[in-house]
């Protein structure tokens, strides 16, 4: 039986939730150029960029190990800069849980907005551990995008 599980990060951003739901869904690949040491390709396999359904690889490195994560678009909300991918294929899917998700949302707060991830997965037994390094890789990420200080 496998264990559910979420974890929810949240990152305080001085761009628009517009500016990281485009960067996220339309332009991936630019990230790479935001944060090279830690992201270093992202490639488009099957449909166009930002659309549901379109798979995208990452080859990336987290812990100091060189990674890739193979992810389809699950859904997308335009509204509320909700972008929902679903990883089918890569170390965390392969190699550690059942299922992986990752959820990203921003909302406004005050002045600022709030990009908010959200992973979900399923862990095959108890010795697979939570992903807490995996979220604070992203949330780290956020913030050297939110800190970028080129036009994106």
């Amino acid at each position: 039986m496998a264990l559910s599980g979420k974890l929810i990060g949240y990152v305080e951003i001085s761009k628009s939730g517009d500016i990281f739901h485009d960067l996220l869904r339309h332009k991936p690949h630019e990230m790479t150029a935001i944060a090279p040491t830690k992201l270093h390709d992202c490639k488009l396999h099957e449909g166009e960029r930002g659309a549901v359904g379109s798979v995208i690889s990452w080859h990336f490195t987290h812990e100091g190990k060189k990674k890739t994560s193979k992810q389809i678009i699950e859904s997308v909300n335009e509204e509320n800069h909700t972008i929902v991918f679903k990883v089918i294929g890569g170390e965390l899917v392969d190699e550690l849980y059942t299922s992986f998700k990752h959820i990203f949302h921003v909302e406004p707060k005050g002045d600022r907005q709030v990009a908010t991830w959200t992973l979900e997965f399923e862990r095959p037994n108890t010795s697979v551990p939570y992903p807490t390094s995996v979220m604070d890789y992203i949330c780290n990420i956020v913030k050297d995008i939110d800190a970028h200080n080129h036009t994106i």
